[in-house]
């Protein structure tokens, strides 16, 4: 067995790999050089496993650099030390880079000088596919300019471009699955900033990307389901999400043949930009009017907000929840408490049925044992279940009423 003072000494070599990576969208050579354009995972178990450590190194730093428009992509890592084979034996320090490697699609530099040589492969970058939406946003007094672009695999060399970006799904959404790049009912939706280089060229730098899925309706619909959306972390808090969403929500409205627009198993980042995005849009119906919100949901309010939005009935449902909420004098306690009692209603639905169905269990039980009984939670539990439940929503749903509030200040 391995004694104390050994597997204290190679707990030292035991690091987290999320500290240990170190990412970079790369402009230029001094993007390279400058440790302020550094960013990190939000997560790496699906390459470093569960436990999301490196065994063998101290001062480990592994660097995913890429070039920013066309994403050529540098690998290495440093270190000040690795495990010594002497200290115990059949103990080897984890083969980091082959782990990543695995999954980045070339060109891939293994050298520095290479990679920052390859920077100016970037000067005839060009975004791929049909420009559909163009916007600027301010940034500590710079203006800054993005575009919105829809590709497909028909476009040259637009594969390989996406199976560059899409690595980064394996450090941002969890569970991510790379998509069937060979099924052409994926539709994909690329943002990118236009930007003046130091030399003074017109250059695009990769922002972020979405990518929808074409289903089937019968009878002769469809029903688009965007499946992933993601912008980059350096280019966050700028409000581009909206944008991206919005320009992907375009490419669908209007169109009979889209039955309603649906969400994959959405995170809550990507819920809350999706609620603004719809609130702001439902708030120009007539049937979402503030005099109407107080009589509860109705079925006016999902026809209208499909058929106009494309907004499927239980997203349309949030929305009127979000914009009884914002319209609710909360000092009034009559008024306040309707609110309540009306969202909890919906939430206490699924209870409601997992009850009746335990109770039609239950009476099928009785002939088979003795006891014969499922125990059902009990009233209080559930009571304070659903008012937990329910306090965590009104949070998110504050959340998006405040930009609806900042945006309408603007």
């Amino acid at each position: 067995m391995m004694d104390d003072a050994v597997t204290a000494r190679l707990k030292a070599y035991v690091i987290d790999s999320n500290e240990a990576l170190e990412f970079k969208l790369a402009r230029d050579e001094q993007d390279v050089e400058d440790p302020d354009s550094a960013f990190g995972p939000e997560m790496s178990h699906q390459i470093f496993g569960d436990s999301e450590t490196i065994f063998g190194y101290k001062d480990l730093k592994v660097k995913l650099y890429y070039s920013a428009g066309c994403l050529e992509t540098y690998l290495g890592m440093t270190f000040s030390e690795k495990v010594p084979k002497d200290m115990y034996e059949e103990v080897e320090p984890d083969n980091v880079l082959p782990k990543i490697a695995d999954k980045l699609a070339p060109p891939v530099h293994d050298n520095l000088d290479s990679f920052i040589k390859s920077l100016k492969n970037d000067d005839n970058f060009k975004p791929y596919g049909e420009l559909l939406h163009s916007f600027s946003v301010s940034d500590q007094d710079e203006i800054r300019n993005f575009q919105v672009y829809k590709a497909d695999m028909t476009c040259k060399g637009f594969r390989e471009y996406h199976q560059r970006l899409q690595m980064f799904l394996l450090w941002y959404i969890d569970a991510a699955s790379f998509i069937d790049i060979d099924d052409d009912q994926w539709h994909y939706f690329n943002m990118y900033e236009k930007y003046t280089s130091v030399t003074g060229d017109t250059r695009y730098a990769t922002i972020g990307f979405g990518t929808v899925y074409q289903y089937y309706a019968y009878p002769h619909h469809t029903r688009p389901r965007i499946a992933q959306i993601l912008i980059l972390p350096p280019f966050q808090k700028l409000g581009l999400g909206s944008h991206l969403l919005r320009a992907i929500y375009r490419q669908y409205l209007g169109k009979n043949e889209v039955k309603d627009i649906t969400v994959e198993d959405p995170s809550i980042n990507f819920q809350r930009v999706r609620d603004y995005v719809d609130a702001l849009n439902c708030i120009t119906l007539p049937s979402f009017a503030r005099d109407l919100l107080c009589q509860g949901f109705n079925k006016s309010m999902a026809t209208e907000a499909r058929e106009k939005y494309k907004i499927n009935k239980r997203q349309a449902r949030r929305i009127y929840e979000i914009l009884r909420l914002r319209s609710t004098d909360l000092s009034n306690e009559q008024e306040y408490r309707m609110f309540r009692l009306d969202v909890k209603k919906r939430l206490n639905v699924p209870y409601k049925r997992e009850q009746h169905d335990l109770r039609k269990l239950e009476s099928a039980l009785k002939n088979l044992d003795k006891k014969g009984n499922v125990i059902l939670p009990p009233v209080e539990q559930r009571i304070q279940t659903l008012e937990k439940e329910y306090r965590q929503l009104e949070e998110e749903y504050k959340r998006v009423i405040r930009r609806l509030d900042e945006s309408s200040e603007q």
